[in-house]
């Protein structure tokens, strides 16, 4: 039972993340009938921002929870006009092409990004400083630590705030008047533009926390390190119901949960030949699933609550 439980809290971590970058995925996806492949990429690029600002003031005498806020900030700016660059220069130009156009533009920024990060940052593997707390809490036998606490939290109200925001504010009734219908919202006098930019820009945003928490989490950054965790994002995702905030969140946090059980609670009843190594398997046998069986995902796509 304690190594369910670990499994259960591990899952709940993992899948906070999965779930802020497929809201990303989702938001795009409302807003444009676009798969932005490339929001991997800028969850990279917010955690090599984040290390690089943690590394540069570790030593400084600031307070912990100072520098954090610093690298955080630092992090989701330099995403958000990653974010903003991307939608103006890569997809604009491509909004009445064909859809398989900014699909391959998609993978292609994915793959500059890479290669920018890989110049700038190398090709090495980089140590997040230990520099937050990590007090240990037992759980019925099973270890819960402070950081873990801390993501979850974090992730729940970032995730709540971003409802609040499409569902209770003008921005997002025009988010979702973009979604339904964007040329009968630009006749209603909504800058379709501006709509579509800020949601790349609050997505960004998004991935630069998940960028800084995974980086905490695991305590290793690399270049490549958002091309896997976006696809498994992007299956959190279809999971829910692409296109469908609540149904991304659920998504991440179904898949979060069905990682750690099979990698840790199945792999230990199988000796571990079903263990960690073959984490992955799980993820991706459950998007083919849902692609064959329900495509339109768990929660299914509500049009008129797209973002």
């Amino acid at each position: 039972m304690d190594i369910f439980i670990q499994q259960i809290i591990n899952g709940l971590v993992l899948g906070s993340i999965y779930a802020l970058v497929a809201l990303g995925y989702t938001m795009v996806y409302g807003i444009m009938g676009l798969i932005n492949f490339a929001h991997g990429e800028i969850v990279m690029i917010g955690a090599m921002v984040a290390l690089t600002v943690v590394k540069l003031l570790v030593n400084s005498g600031l307070p912990v929870f100072i520098i954090i806020l610093i690298a955080l900030a630092g992090a989701v700016a330099v995403c958000m006009a990653v974010g903003y660059s991307i939608e103006r220069i890569a997809y604009r130009p491509l909004r009445r092409a064909p859809k398989l156009a900014p699909l391959i533009t998609a993978i292609g920024v994915s793959i500059v990004l890479q290669n920018l990060a890989m110049l700038i940052w190398g090709r090495n593997y980089h140590a997040f400083p230990p520099i937050l707390p990590d007090a240990q809490f037992d759980i019925y036998g099973a270890t819960i630590t402070s950081l873990q606490v801390t993501i979850v939290l974090i992730a729940a109200l970032m995730m709540a705030g971003l409802i609040v925001l499409i569902h209770r504010t003008r921005l997002g009734r025009a988010m979702r008047a973009t979604s339904e219908n964007p040329l009968i919202a630009q006749l209603m006098g909504v800058n379709i533009n501006q709509i579509i930019s800020f949601t790349f820009v609050i997505g960004s945003a998004l991935a630069a926390v998940a960028g800084l928490m995974v980086s905490a989490n695991y305590s290793i950054v690399h270049f490549y390190m958002g091309f896997m965790l976006g696809l498994k994002a992007f299956t959190a995702a279809v999971l829910g119901g692409i296109g469908n905030i609540a149904g991304a969140v659920l998504g991440g946090i179904l898949l979060g949960l069905i990682e750690s059980l099979g990698a840790g609670y199945i792999g230990d009843l199988t000796g571990g030949f079903l263990g960690s190594h073959y984490q992955d398997v799980f993820a991706f046998f459950v998007l083919i699933c849902v692609l064959i069986f329900r495509p339109s995902g768990l929660v299914g796509e509500k049009i008129s609550e797209r973002a």
